[in-house]
């Protein structure tokens, strides 16, 4: 009787320890939604992002009802987070304390470079920088099951089911002559970290979709990979004109390297 009781009072624990540290970050991202407003095509743009991540983690928190349900929402506010620091970065102001990445982007990487290829007579632009050609931001994640390193880029390819006109075939094509050195120019190869996270996604065999908004997908985010006060990585801190941005994206920039676990992009 005892340890049925003790059991269901950790259950209960748990439950209110994810919905509390979900509530968190949503409140967060609402605060520096409030407080963050720019004209430049990149700031709209990242702004925009994330206010969609901001409504669909409020949609995402109203039915969540286990920890794994909170830890999903949790997840999206923390691609809303991901989002703004795009924004400020985009409006030439501190981005704020670097955060730990996102479930999705692992293996991802980031860009250190700046691209241009030519697909099906449409160009696309890609690098580590916005700008008026590259104002669509992408956090870092798997898309067709191939990593999508984080960066700016000229259109949304990767937003197939919102119509950007590239389609699935398209986006493939995109993404191979983006990321693959027998379509890229000389200089843009990748090393271990790029292909590690290529061969994870492939061996997976699934479909990631969009990874833009919303459930970020089956697995549990829940435990200790997320935990966390932004200890260890760029330290408490708020940022100025919005809510607290401490936090749960602690440690190191995409998984260390130039492009996730090595890889030089």
């Amino acid at each position: 009787m005892f340890w049925r009781w003790g059991s269901r009072s950790r259950r209960a624990t748990e439950l209110a320890d994810a919905r509390a540290e979900a509530q968190r970050w949503y409140e967060r991202l609402g605060g520096q939604l409030m407080n963050l407003h720019g004209d430049a095509p990149a700031v709209r743009q990242a702004l925009a992002d994330a206010g969609e991540r901001y409504n669909a983690a409020g949609s995402q928190l109203e039915q969540a009802r286990t920890p794994h349900q909170f830890a999903l929402a949790r997840e999206t506010a923390l691609e809303g987070l991901a989002y703004i620091r795009a924004a400020r970065t985009a409006m030439g102001i501190d981005p704020g304390p670097e955060l730990p990445p996102l479930a999705a982007a692992r293996g991802a990487g980031m860009l250190t470079k700046e691209r241009e290829v030519n697909v099906q007579g449409q160009t696309y632009r890609a690098g580590p920088q916005p700008g008026n050609q590259t104002p669509y931001y992408y956090p870092g994640g798997n898309w067709q099951g191939r990593p999508v390193p984080a960066g700016w880029y000229s259109t949304p390819w990767w937003k197939t089911a919102l119509g950007t006109g590239a389609g699935v075939l398209g986006g493939i094509l995109i993404a191979d002559a983006l990321f693959s050195p027998a379509f890229a120019g000389p200089g843009y190869g990748y090393e271990a970290g790029y292909q590690e996270g290529l061969n994870d996604g492939q061996d997976q065999g699934g479909d990631f979709g969009d990874q833009g908004g919303g459930d970020q997908g089956g697995g549990d985010q829940g435990g200790g990979d997320y935990a966390g006060d932004f200890s260890g990585g760029g330290g408490g801190g708020d940022y100025a004109g919005g809510g607290d941005f401490g936090g749960d994206f602690g440690g190191g920039d995409f998984g260390g390297g130039d492009f996730g676990g090595g890889g030089d992009w």
